[in-house]
């Protein structure tokens, strides 16, 4: 008997582990004919056999070969990996699936990223090609794969056969998933849940009770949970914040600017105060003044367990209900945070403004600053429009006269978009839901912030030093022809042989009259830019207008502010005398954060992103919660964009994005004009088309998802507001129901993608 044939299994379909085991022991090479024989696989087991082994294969476990395969020792050179942490802003990970002979740990990878794969973060799958070198395992991303178990988040419910079934709370999942294991989770609980297998229809299992979903202050938690947001500080990170708090604070290597009446202005709310300004004339037609930065460098040191955490978090975010700060409070909220009548540590940056608003001298220093007011923008706004500011507030708004003059001349794009302000009570609940009102104080502030961020990176260019430059590339040409094919439905005409500057969109925007239409236009240029992110590598601003760019002045809640803050501290021999603590001595920047700005300033870039969805996700469930109770009524909308399967409208003056399924729009069939953005109706010509305005009937609000539907009221088109010249329109065939993918889109296709579990119906008739 050959040893094969002790593997003859009559059960079926051989395990993975069985597989290897087969082929490492085999006398002979073991393809995958040898390997069907040897297990006595037929027809449809053979075919699942071949499906196992391309898998494997996938996984490294198998080099892959078909005529025979052999078992991969150590590190296989291509194969799945996850990243398990990030060290020093450089992604380490370990090969997915680790079966060795012997039971030790899996190799660890120092992952080399690329500008086509960059800002990994932890929980990412790659596959990569990978390779030993004398410093130890390397890998080189090859592509992004799409994650398999993690991140699942979603309510347990119970069906009517007592079969459990997670609900998702991401709105774009739209279906159920059945729960293998409930673990210790209850029916209408909030949970965390891996799959317990690979494919995406496999059952899942709890891993994590998070509680109650509509309690108080519980949306916030869902968006914590889902993103990955680390909120909770190692017991060794409070430590040192602790520690680092008996720093001492003395005027002797500090410039003592406490009887400069400098202010803070900021929102009422606020519970950390980065930045102060203070302003007088120079007698010469401009102005001198004082941009003052909480001095977060000198209390968080290279290489310490504060550093890795805040580095880690990458940023703060902002909730409606909670902040998750960079840092942990006894420093964001206190020791680093510039307060009224208490000295506290600052990073100076002084100005001189000229008649024209131009910045024309800067200097750095650290100082002692001692606020003369902390002052919401509606307070100092109050004071100015009643005309009884105090000296320190007038000089501010003469000296932003100068700069916002400047910034005039530099015509830098000029999007004012609204910007939702979500209210509570203090158990919780909503109180109101508001557009945030843009005030001149706002501005103030802004181009002041806008000045020390700019002198920051001269600064640093004039001393050839390290900079985290704030980068805002021109749009691409790909973006610009989506734009000019857009406009063109609009009737309008964008020439791409011009120089693309921020005055063109603002020119652009000035000619338009129509509120709903400007606004329309407004949100398409926006698609048309590029997302900002933070580099070693200056590409300007292009939305600023401006040659260099970094950000200086929120070091509380932004990694990147930090490093500009360390590196002027070596370049202008910052350095405070050597703490007599236990902490990193420097204050400036380490030697392995020069090196490593690429991926420093990658994993930064990632995790901002990170905290704008989810501070967005979360606006959008408050935004749905209070919407919950007005089912039924009717709303005036604007419709933000349109596809096959229906359109997206949002509320005017509150937002709340929802869609209009097309199956709710009566018995006419609706055909889908791709570039014009339009749905048309094949016999009464009706058409919704991207801004038009219309009332709309709030048919569902999902305060779990963040997800409204809205329905016509009338499906006649007389309640449409068309916005401005809606451009010709391009009659399309009008594909029907069965035909080539991609055509006109029907209410049965639209159907399919509703959620699916017992107990739920799938309506697919007609709405007479």
């Amino acid at each position: 008997m050959t040893k094969q044939n002790k593997f003859r299994k009559p059960q079926g379909l051989p395990t993975k582990d069985q597989i290897l085991e087969f082929i490492q022991t085999s006398d002979i090479p073991a393809g995958k004919r040898e390997i069907a024989k040897a297990f006595g696989l037929k027809g449809q087991e053979k075919i699942a056999l071949k499906k196992r082994l391309k898998d494997m294969a996938e996984e490294g476990l198998i080099d892959g070969k078909r005529t025979a395969y052999h078992r991969m020792g150590g590190v296989p050179k291509v194969t799945v990996l996850k990243i398990v942490a990030i060290e020093d802003g450089e992604p380490v990970a370990e090969p997915e699936n680790w079966a060795p002979d012997n039971k030790e740990k899996p190799p660890r990878l120092m992952v080399k990223e690329s500008k086509k794969m960059a800002a990994l973060k932890r929980g990412d799958r790659i596959l990569a090609r990978n390779e030993e070198t004398e410093r130890g395992w390397r890998a080189t991303p090859i592509k992004k794969l799409p994650a398999r178990t993690e991140g699942l988040m979603g309510v347990v419910e119970k069906d009517g056969s007592g079969n459990y079934w997670l609900a998702p709370v991401d709105k774009r999942v739209r279906e159920s998933a059945p729960i293998g294991d409930v673990g210790e989770a209850n029916e209408g609980e909030l949970v965390l849940a891996e799959r317990m297998g690979k494919s995406a229809r496999s059952k899942v299992k709890v891993v994590e009770v998070v509680g109650d979903p509509l309690a108080p202050k519980a949306f916030s938690l869902i968006a914590i949970a889902k993103h990955g947001i680390p909120h909770i500080f190692p017991q060794e990170t409070i430590a040192e914040a602790e520690r680092a708090v008996d720093l001492p604070l003395s005027p002797d290597h500090r410039e003592d600017l406490r009887d400069i009446p400098i202010v803070a202005i900021d929102p009422a709310d606020a519970r950390d105060h980065d930045d102060a300004i203070w302003a007088e004339s120079d007698g010469k037609g401009g102005y001198r003044a004082i941009i003052a930065i909480a001095d977060v460098s000198y209390y968080v040191r290279p290489g310490g367990a504060l550093d890795r955490e805040a580095r880690k978090r990458g940023n703060s975010v902002y909730f409606p209900d909670r902040v998750v700060p960079m840092l942990p409070e006894v420093l964001s909220a206190d020791v680093c945070s510039l307060k009224q009548d208490v000295d506290r540590a600052a990073m100076a940056c002084h100005i001189r403004i000229d008649k024209d608003g131009k910045v024309t001298e800067w200097r750095f220093t650290r100082a002692i600053v001692r606020l003369a007011k902390n002052i919401a923008y509606e307070d100092a706004q109050a004071a100015i429009d009643a005309g009884d500011a105090p000296e320190y507030l007038a000089n501010l708004w003469s000296a932003w006269k100068l700069l916002f003059k400047a910034r005039q001349a530099r015509d830098p794009l000029d999007l004012e978009l609204p910007e939702r302000q979500v209210r509570l009570n203090d158990e919780g609940v909503i109180e109101e839901i508001a557009v945030r009102e843009r005030l001149d104080a706002h501005r103030v502030v802004e181009d002041f912030m806008i000045a020390a961020n700019v002198a920051a990176a001269k600064a640093l260019e004039a001393k050839a030093a390290p900079v985290v430059y704030r980068v805002h590339e021109t749009p691409s040409r790909e973006k610009l022809l989506a734009f000019r094919e857009y406009l063109a439905t609009q009737g309008k005409k964008f020439a791409l042989g011009q120089v693309i500057t921020p005055g063109l969109f603002n020119r652009m925007l000035k000619d338009i009259a129509d509120p709903a239409e400007k606004a329309l236009i407004m949100e398409a240029v926006l698609r048309s830019q590029t997302q900002a992110f933070y580099g070693p590598q200056n590409a300007g601003h292009f939305g600023l207008s401006l040659g260099s760019y970094a950000h200086f002045t929120s070091p509380i809640r932004r990694y990147a502010d930090l490093l500009v803050h360390r590196a002027l501290v070596d370049a202008y021999k910052l350095e405070q005398p050597e703490p007599k603590i236990d902490l990193p001595e420097t204050s400036g920047l380490s030697d392995r954060d020069k090196t490593a700005l690429h991926q420093i300033t990658d994993a930064i870039s990632q995790t901002e992103r990170r905290a704008m969805e989810a501070e967005r996700d979360t606006i959008d469930r408050y935004v749905a919660a209070w919407l919950s109770g007005r089912v039924g009524e009717t709303f005036d909308t604007r419709i933000t964009g349109v596809q096959g399967f229906g359109f997206f409208a949002t509320i005017e003056k509150l937002g709340g994005d929802g869609l209009v399924p097309v199956s709710t729009l009566g018995r006419e069939y609706f055909s889908y004009d791709e570039k014009a953005q339009k749905l048309i109706g094949e016999s009464s010509g009706t058409e919704y088309a991207v801004g038009d305005r219309l009332k709309l009937k709030l048919a569902e609000a999902n305060a779990l998802t963040g997800a409204l539907k809205f329905e016509v009221p009338d499906s006649d088109g007389s309640g449409i507001e068309p916005r401005g010249n809606r451009g010709p329109t391009k009659k399309r065939s009008h594909q029907k129901r069965g035909a080539k993918k991609g055509a006109g889109t029907s209410r049965q296709a639209h159907a399919q993608g509703k959620r699916g579990r017992p107990g739920n119906i799938r309506h697919q008739g007609r709405k007479k």
